[in-house]
């Protein structure tokens, strides 16, 4: 079943779409204001109350919502995001097709998908929305910030929901690579991975918790990932590395689910901060990106009935020759 989005009473402005955010109908906060000012504390309350009387925070209907307007008056309310700065990411998408209803394209490591944290106008739906000037542009899956290759993208409300329904139903056939440090004992003659032979079918439960990174695995309840992992080869990176280069076949499209599984049959990704250790905060290493890449995307098209098969022009950096 495909869920249909709450209509926006906002226009996409300049690429970005406007945010909704859920209001409480009661509590503490005499106004909706005070609530929102409570809600982000971390931002200035007096630039908060100055879009409240500009105008800037809206209801659901697009009309104006006041700086005293009673809570419990709107249950969501509108506005558009503000970055005072924001970070340029240094690498460029590439468009690989474009017709009325699908467009894919070739994500960099680095960008992420849509809007999220501190990147807002630096994320492939804005870009991709000005450069196609296209406010209808919306991404049928999507890729971690971290992770390379191909996204596709809804071109037009009418036939979204076609689309998205490959997904849900898991009638989209996905290839992704990736590199990993070369396991101790590898043998080339003799490939395993964790007492495991190659290829694997690996399964495991994963549920991802609000506010947190990372994802958590579950091994006492039924399997709800399941990756088939094959060893395409293994040698020395451009870098000097041990390395071993994996292609990664998901049947199920979890959080993390690739990173997770690798990290769990002792061969973690390349550039990877979250698994299997959770690694502080630093700035992002252009030299060595998650080696992580989403490669083929292979579906029968529910429109015209045609099979489609996109396949990325990236390669990952510490592949072995």
């Amino acid at each position: 079943m495909v869920r249909v989005p709450m209509p926006s009473p906002l226009p996409v402005k300049d690429g970005v779409g406007p945010t909704r955010l859920r209001v409480p109908t009661c509590g503490p906060w005499a106004t909706i204001a005070e609530y929102v000012v409570a809600r982000f504390d971390h931002l200035n309350a007096g630039d908060l109350h100055r879009r409240f009387d500009a105008g800037e925070i809206v209801g659901t209907d697009g009309r104006p919502i006041g700086r005293g307007t009673a809570l419990g008056a709107h249950r969501f309310v509108w506005y558009y995001r503000e970055l005072p700065v924001e970070d340029p990411v240094p690498f460029h998408l590439e468009i690989l097709h474009v017709d009325d209803d699908l467009v894919v394209i070739d994500k960099p490591h680095f960008l992420p998908t849509t809007p999220g944290g501190r990147y807002l106008r630096e994320s492939a739906l804005v870009r991709l929305r000005t450069r196609l000037d296209n406010p209808d542009l919306t991404p049928i899956h999507r890729l971690d910030r971290a992770t390379a290759g191909l996204v596709m993208f809804s071109a037009r409300p009418a036939t979204r929901g076609a689309y998205q329904s490959l997904f849900e139903q898991r009638r989209v056939v996905k290839v992704y690579e990736a590199v990993s440090t070369q396991p101790p004992g590898w043998d080339p003659d003799a490939p395993v991975l964790a007492e495991r032979a190659v290829p694997v079918v690996y399964r495991n439960h994963i549920a991802s918790r609000r506010g947190e990174f990372r994802v958590v695995v579950d091994d006492s309840r039924e399997p709800n990932a399941e990756t088939v992992i094959e060893v395409r080869g293994g040698g020395v990176s451009p870098s000097g590395r041990a390395v071993l280069h994996t292609i990664l076949r998901p049947h199920t499209g979890r959080m993390h689910q690739l990173r997770v599984h690798l990290a769990a049959l002792g061969a973690g990704i390349l550039g990877d901060r979250l698994y299997p250790d959770l690694l502080p905060e630093a700035p992002d290493d252009h030299a060595l990106p998650l080696q992580l890449l989403a490669r083929e995307l292979e579906f029968t098209d529910p429109l015209s009935g045609m099979p489609r098969r996109f396949v990325t022009r990236r390669t990952l950096s510490e592949a072995p020759a």
